[in-house]
């Protein structure tokens, strides 16, 4: 991907509201096709880059994430930005034939991509793909029993909607599940992630990915995200209740979890 495929369009007004993408301010109508490319680009070796960049833990998170859900046989989890899959196939197992996981992405590639990786694995009499934008759900009103986002909503342009529009499409006494990239904790471990996250990873998109550009936009993300009490009051003004979060690794990631009561 060359740098310029990641510039906003130039003939952007002064007077537009602004966003950050990565550590640059662009027009909040422009995110969305910017990260796009991001996505886009990256579909393909998605997965091989998160086990080389985690080391695989990122399977162990995940399978934390779900084993805090209470999903039951017959229930139906909507899984949001949920890319190749990975959370959607466990919920698959759980829910069983008689329940539904819909697995939503905004990005088509991705959604391609996870389609074949589902299939490939044998998941697929319960699932459904859907193209949808998280801050815009196109389903009905209080209809999941649960609801997750897996390393996809600080991607999101607005936050605040797309946490809103999880809680509607919730049922009372649902949960939303938020696993995502947060402040380190530890004594001494953030100047060290630093360091690999800014050195090493880009380095690493550049030779696994042939994708410096899009690998130095998602650590730069992963900076700009709200940190862990942040989000936390974020879920709570969208009006989640017994609002939580778990520190996983030291902080590097925290799953939030929050029901709708």
């Amino acid at each position: 991907m060359e740098p310029s495929s990641l510039k906003p369009p130039p003939d952007r007004a002064p007077d537009e509201n602004l966003t950050h993408f990565g550590f640059r301010e662009v027009s909040a109508r422009d995110k969305a096709g910017l990260v796009a490319r991001v996505f886009d680009s990256v579909a393909d070796r998605y997965d091989l880059m998160n086990d080389a960049m985690s080391f695989g833990i990122h399977r162990v998170w995940k399978q934390f994430a779900v084993s805090q859900s209470g999903v039951r046989r017959g229930q139906r989890v909507l899984d949001v930005a949920g890319g190749t899959g990975d959370l959607t196939a466990k919920f698959a197992g759980r829910v069983g034939p008689a329940g539904t996981v819909v697995i939503a992405d905004i990005n088509a590639a991705m959604l391609d991509v996870g389609r074949r990786r589902l299939a490939d694995r044998g998941v697929a009499g319960n699932v459904e793909f859907v193209q949808a934008d998280a801050e815009r759900l196109p389903f009905e009103d209080d209809y999941f029993d649960c609801v997750s986002i897996a390393f996809g909503l600080r991607n999101v342009t607005r936050k605040e909607a797309a946490l809103a529009s999880m809680f509607r499409v919730l049922k009372p006494g649902g949960r939303l599940l938020v696993l995502e990239f947060s402040r380190p904790v530890l004594p001494g471990l953030g100047r060290l992630y630093d360091l690999y996250s800014f050195s090493l990873l880009p380095l690493m998109g550049r030779i696994i990915a042939n994708d410096e550009d899009s690998y130095r936009y998602l650590v730069e993300s992963i900076r700009k995200h709200p940190d862990q009490e942040t989000l936390k009051s974020m879920m709570e003004a969208a009006g989640f209740e017994r609002t939580h979060y778990f520190n996983l690794s030291g902080g590097i990631v925290a799953l939030h979890r929050g029901y709708k009561l």
